[in-house]
């Protein structure tokens, strides 16, 4: 009688327990969420997450508050991140970069970018234009490609950073054309312009909607885009396709991950919440004016299978370029 009566006890209790974290679950969130944004203030990556900080706040009942914590590519923030506990009050921006090249481009990544998150939901995709200085004595892809060629390691060109999708682009267009050029990194893609405009360096990959009023006042040339279709904005610009480089399409994009083990009905909620906010009017306004497209429908599973095809893809290029980071 006593053993039935401690079982029923034990029973009860481990209800109890499953009755408190269920409510827990449903009764997400009840507090402000973190949106850790690896990359500094200002900029594409950080506006955009902000308007969907914003819109999710707004959904959820909560503050959505955004973490912007730069380093290594993204890789220092992510892995903060990803240490963090799985509750769903911290949410995580990835790239490209952050979970796909990293791990071949940097020697000490703390963070493994399948078994330490659970994908939920992308945000959008952004192609960019690879612009050149007006002086120099290349004025298409094809003659660029043989002005490399003729001199190895001569052309330089900028990026935001080490790992950013300026950088990557570039090292995927070399691999496509079998080139070789030189790296130089900026904090940030305003510096990098500064000196492609002035003539110090030669070339650069950076999103149309930064580099387009540039080519308009003639202080850059744009010579195509990584797209696979032209942009409206700039239809005189053709595609790496069509100058015979499809291996070098490619866009920069973003998508929010949590830590793993976060619980499935968060992740889920999460994720539903994300498809309304990036086809939200305000949302689709704010990535249209960077020339962005939103990526419905690639969450959960079709997400995770995303992730790693594009660190097969990005540890190739990585490796054929040579490319390594402490």
């Amino acid at each position: 009688m006593r053993r039935t009566l401690k079982k029923l006890v034990v029973f009860s209790m481990a209800g109890l327990a499953l009755g408190v974290v269920q409510a827990a679950d449903d009764a997400w969130p009840i507090r402000p969420i973190t949106f850790v944004v690896p990359f500094p203030p200002g900029g594409i990556t950080d506006s955009t997450s902000r308007q969907l900080a914003k819109l999710l706040g707004a959904q959820l009942g909560q503050s959505v508050v955004v973490d912007n914590r730069p380093g290594a590519g993204g890789s220092i923030g992510v892995e903060s991140a990803s240490r963090q506990p799985a509750d769903g009050y911290t949410i995580i921006y990835g790239t490209q970069g952050t979970h796909g090249a990293n791990l071949a481009l940097y020697k000490n990544v703390r963070y493994d970018p399948v078994a330490d998150f659970v994908p939920v939901h992308a945000m959008s995709e952004t192609p960019l234009m690879l612009v050149i200085y007006p002086g120099r004595p290349f004025k298409t892809v094809p003659e660029l490609i043989a002005y490399a060629k003729a001199n190895p390691g001569k052309l330089n060109f900028g990026s935001a950073g080490p790992g950013t999708a300026t950088h990557l682009t570039a090292e995927l267009f070399q691999s496509a054309a079998g080139i070789k050029m030189t790296h130089v990194p900026y904090r940030g893609s305003t510096p990098a312009l500064t000196d492609l405009m002035s003539g110090s360096l030669d070339l650069m990959f950076d999103y149309p909607a930064v580099a387009l009023p540039f080519i308009q006042a003639h202080k850059l040339k744009a010579l195509a885009v990584t797209s696979k279709a032209r942009l409206a904005s700039a239809p005189d610009v053709p595609t790496v396709g069509e100058l015979g480089l499809p291996k070098a399409e490619s866009t920069a994009w973003g998508a929010v991950f949590v830590p793993a083990k976060t619980p499935p009905d968060i992740v889920k909620r999460l994720g539903d919440e994300i498809a309304k906010a990036i086809v939200n009017p305000e949302m689709l306004q704010s990535t249209e004016k960077f020339g962005s497209v939103p990526l419905t429908g690639l969450r959960d599973a079709k997400l995770a299978a995303f992730v790693k095809s594009e660190m097969t893809r990005w540890r190739a290029v990585v490796q054929q370029s040579g490319a390594k980071l402490d």
